[in-house]
């Protein structure tokens, strides 16, 4: 009995009442997003990006490619082009969430099925753990920085990590002080927290050109830096130019995958196009620039190119003066903050709301969050960053589970049901919802989900294990897994559609909540927040239909259905 008690003090805000089904589609992280709470401006979403893109993650990745064999020049075309041609891929899946304000994984009830959405909703949130222990990690390097620059015998602690993890005790210790700092930044309510990314829109940008200039100046200025050859050509080098451009894809599918989380708090619909669109690839392209030139540098300074941005500030502490010091200990705070707000942003929020809808009863997002902290000490991302190889390798595998993901998306809200959405069926096991196609599946996305995936499986294999021989054929194919995983599934997705179209099937384009009167997310909404009684009333002040035969259907059912609503005042969801 008292285990019972426990678990029952465990559990998060829900309707009480409720059968574990309705607890499921209805919590309070999962409903829409009230008013009150979408206070995120055009300028707040440009301050976002410039924020998030100014990341030790991003210096890394644009670094990598130098130490690949790029030039500085080819190396910043890469970048260009990849985040340019992420952003506008990134609007279009976040639009349902700017519109009506739900989040990802309710989204993904409008694809996969209100159960069905499982899947891609847990994969997103393992993603979400482990990228959270590789920023994290970043982060800790940082702290390990600035404990070396301000105690220089910190480097000397006694090494009791074994070889093959290629890292040190006192390196994993500042990773452990990283990981108690970010727990108080998970407690922050989303809403709340763009203030705190407006100062790291201020701090990122200053530590980043901080260290540009200063390796600059070490390095004897732009020409040294510049004047140095590639060592790949030909062939070679075009395929490694596609596997760099596709690394600054794979870098942001997480955020395209759960973009609806951040539109949803979205003062105006309008807030979430442009300012991301435009901020995305420039913030990006940005600090890309200042990663290629300071990895350019390292080559320079040290012989050869190091691509850990963290490592080149550890290397410029060797026999550094207490001016070096000083500086690095500035440049390492900034960053160390930077990479605490980046893991808010992009981990700890989608793996909070990615676990709220796996487990309702007990997650929301903020103990989501502190789950995705827990796995994240938990898996040595120590191992991610043992070469460029292992951490490209990383990006290439995430970034195919996540693009067979979001195709379908995109295509079931814009060409699909061309923005006609209904929100009440996104948290009902009711048969007649749009969303609960087969016993709550949508055998479609499924298939196109695997679609996508089979194309890139060899690749996908060969990288889980080296020694599994595959064409290669099959590796260019992967190599641009960004783009075959989310094209692919996004056409099987609509080819099917067509063959079996689904109920939210519509010929005109209008985005419009066609929910029929029904009181039940108004409802919840209330129980939730206030507990009042019951108040019957519509959610969808406007009613329309799509021109499809289905949609004509619909109109002669909601008729039917309201009356027998209106006579029986349902307040609860139906199981």
């Amino acid at each position: 009995m008292r285990a019972r008690q426990i678990l029952k003090k465990l559990e998060s805000n829900h309707v009480e009442g409720l059968s574990q089904k309705e607890i499921f589609l209805a919590t309070e992280d999962l409903l829409p997003v009230t008013d009150e709470k979408k206070t995120w401006t055009a300028w707040n979403f440009v301050g976002f990006w410039i924020a998030d893109s100014f990341n030790l993650n991003t210096f890394t990745i644009a670094a990598s490619m130098i130490s690949a064999g790029l030039n500085w020049w080819q190396a910043f075309l890469c970048v260009i082009i990849g985040y340019t041609l992420v952003g506008p891929l990134l609007v279009l899946n976040a639009r349902p969430g700017a519109v009506h304000g739900i989040v990802f994984p309710a989204v993904c009830r409008t694809t996969f099925g209100i159960f069905g959405s499982l899947w891609p909703v847990f994969n997103r949130a393992c993603m979400a753990c482990i990228w959270w222990g590789v920023q994290a990690w970043l982060g800790g390097e940082c702290v390990y920085v600035l404990l070396r620059a301000i105690f220089p015998s910190f480097a000397r602690i006694k090494n009791t990590m074994p070889a093959s993890s290629e890292t040190t005790t006192a390196v994993v210790i500042g990773f452990v002080i990283y990981w108690l700092l970010s727990l108080p930044t998970i407690w922050v309510p989303i809403h709340k927290l763009r203030w705190l990314f407006t100062i790291k829109a201020i701090i990122g940008p200053i530590v980043g050109f901080t260290l540009f200039g200063w390796s600059l100046h070490r390095a004897g200025g732009v020409g040294p830096v510049f004047s140095q050859p590639a060592t790949l050509s030909g062939s070679k080098l075009g395929w490694q130019m596609l596997i760099s451009i596709s690394s600054c894809f794979n870098n942001m599918f997480t955020l395209v995958t759960n973009a609806p989380d951040f539109a949803s708090r979205a003062k105006t619909p309008s807030a979430a196009v442009w300012p991301q669109i435009i901020a995305l690839p420039l913030g990006f392209t940005i600090t890309s620039f200042l990663g290629i030139v300071i990895c350019s540098a390292s080559q320079v300074q040290f012989g050869a190119p190091i691509w850990d941005v963290v490592k080149i500030m550890d290397s410029m502490l060797d026999g550094a003066s207490s001016s070096t010091r000083a500086g690095l200990v500035f440049i390492a705070a900034g960053f160390i903050y930077v990479q605490l707000l980046l893991n808010v942003a992009a981990n700890s929020i989608s793996a909070g709301c990615d676990l709220t809808a796996l487990f309702p009863r007990y997650l929301s997002i903020r103990r989501g969050g502190y789950v995705a902290a827990l796995v994240g000490i938990c898996m040595n991302p120590w191992l991610l960053y043992k070469s460029t190889a292992t951490f490209g390798s990383y990006l290439g595998a995430y970034g195919v589970l996540l693009s067979c993901i979001a195709g379908p998306m995109i295509v079931q809200y814009w060409i699909t049901s061309k923005g006609h959405m209904r929100i009440n069926d996104l948290y009902t096991a009711n048969k007649e919802g749009w969303y609960y196609y087969t016993a709550g599946i949508n055998w479609r996305a499924y298939a196109a989900y695997f679609a996508g995936f089979a194309v890139n499986a060899p690749g996908f294999i060969n990288t889980l294990k080296p020694t599994i021989e595959i064409s290669e054929g099959a590796k260019r194919i992967y190599y641009l897994s960004w783009l075959t995983g989310t094209g692919i599934s996004g056409l099987v997705y609509y080819i099917l559609c067509l063959i079996s179209p689904p109920p939210s099937m519509n010929k005109h384009f209008k985005e419009i909540d066609e929910s029929y009167g029904e009181p039940r997310i108004d409802q919840i909404k209330r129980n939730l927040t206030q507990n009042d009684e019951h108040v019957f009333a519509s959610t969808s002040p406007e009613v329309e239909y799509g021109s499809s035969k289905e949609g004509q259907e619909d109109r002669e059912q909601d008729s039917k259905y309201i009356d027998t609503k209106e006579r029986e005042r349902v307040t609860v969801l139906e199981a």
